[in-house]
């Protein structure tokens, strides 16, 4: 189903976020090692599905915005409004960067990408995290919630998948999420040349206290699952 991307605006001015960016690309490809077919749900203007196509990767793009979605097909990228449309294919590996929370019935989303991923498939999601920073940017970009590690973590259990790993990420990026709700604009606008600021002078400090902190608080939350293997599920109700 075509939806439009309610401030697309955004997803051209988070290209500035070079820093930020780079470190999502790396973390997926380190993720994707392995993984033959990839699918990237809510790919955006493509930033990520793109920068996997150039390392030579397979990979598919869900993008309900047409616009948005023709471009991604322009990179070589085969690009469908929904899940519904890949009707049988399965993939080993899904990522989705910054969709979740858009999503009203995110259980539903999680439980359709368990069945296309093969069995031991891999899932990687990065979302907002904590509602206590809910600002008018979540207001103006369509986000339903922000996310706490021990719900995403029971969503996706209840779903069928396998937690791997769930930290946050950005933990300065978590005082200043805060201040931008009480003091920031009142619009939801994000200024260009702050995104720049933050993103080449405090992001990077705010990798190195991620680490020493263990990701035990940030902006955003990192979790890596998968689907358990055949052998893997049939034992899970005797495991205990």
């Amino acid at each position: 189903m075509d939806r439009t991307f309610e401030a697309a605006d955004l997803i051209e001015v988070m290209e500035e976020a070079v820093h930020y960016n780079r470190f999502l690309i790396d973390e997926l490809v380190a993720w994707s090692h392995g993984a033959p077919r990839l699918l990237d749900f809510g790919a955006g203007n493509g930033r990520f599905s793109r920068a996997l196509h150039e390392q030579h990767l397979s990979v598919r793009a869900i993008e309900p915005d047409p616009e948005l979605r023709e471009r991604i097909r322009s990179y070589g990228i085969p690009s469908h409004a929904s899940l519904d449309a890949l009707g049988e294919l399965r993939f080993d590996g899904i990522y989705s960067i910054n969709v979740l929370e858009h999503i009203q019935d995110d259980r539903a989303i999680l439980s359709a990408m368990h069945e296309h991923l093969e069995p031991g498939g891999r899932l990687l999601l990065y979302v907002p995290a904590f509602q206590v920073l809910f600002s008018a940017n979540d207001e103006r970009v369509g986000h339903v919630r922000r996310y706490r590690r021990p719900d995403l973590i029971d969503s996706l259990r209840a779903t069928g998948f396998r937690i791997e790993d769930a930290s946050y990420v950005d933990s300065i990026g978590f005082v200043a999420a805060l201040w931008y709700r009480w003091f920031g604009d009142r619009e939801g606008r994000l200024d260009p040349r702050s995104v720049r600021l933050y993103d080449s002078v405090v992001f990077p400090v705010s990798r190195r206290f991620d680490a020493a902190l263990r990701g035990s608080v940030g902006k955003n939350l990192l979790v890596r699952a998968t689907r358990p293997a055949l052998a893997q599920a049939e034992q899970a109700p005797g495991s205990g």
